[in-house]
């Protein structure tokens, strides 16, 4: 059977797109969505900034800002959790598992803590920024499915244990 010139080029092209490493992807993956979170969670304290980006860097032991308080108190009103306790969880969180993430350290468990957290934030707090929530849950999901990749502290390990 005979394929047209334009069929068999985009045949070659999909084996093409087929050939990027799982872990290209993943490590994207990973660097963005922690990249999302860690920005979010600087917003939320004071005393600890680090941006590898714009320069900034200061070194310091961190506390919750007064605006993270106020904004749990007034913008984001979660049900069930005082607006304190919130603050406090919310930023721990975007700090903490953006470094697993970015590390490749307990990739699939930090990728789920931080997919429960944008669920909570699409149902409570802003329902309407669905598009960009679904982005954040399309890349999470993909490092819960398909793992870090070998560009991971969690390769490095599987690996190790691997072994005979």
């Amino acid at each position: 059977m005979n394929t047209s010139p334009s069929v068999a080029f985009v045949s070659r092209l999909f084996a093409l797109f087929e050939r990027i490493p799982h872990s290209l992807i993943a490590f994207l993956g990973r660097f963005s969505i922690a990249a999302v979170f860690w920005k979010s969670g600087q917003t939320k304290v004071e005393g600890f900034a680090i941006d590898l980006f714009n320069g900034t860097f200061e070194l310091g032991w961190p506390h919750l800002s007064s605006s993270a308080v106020y904004l749990f108190q007034n913008e984001y009103k979660l049900p069930l959790l005082s607006p304190e306790l919130a603050a406090h969880l919310s930023a721990t969180a975007e700090h903490v598992f953006p470094v697993l993430l970015l590390i490749g350290l307990g990739t699939r468990f930090a990728a789920l803590a931080l997919l429960g957290m944008t669920a909570v934030i699409e149902i409570f707090v802003y329902p309407d920024a669905y598009p960009v929530h679904g982005t954040w849950a399309a890349v999470l999901l993909y490092l819960i499915a398909k793992g870090p990749g070998r560009w991971s502290l969690d390769h490095l390990i599987a690996r190790h244990f691997n072994r005979p």
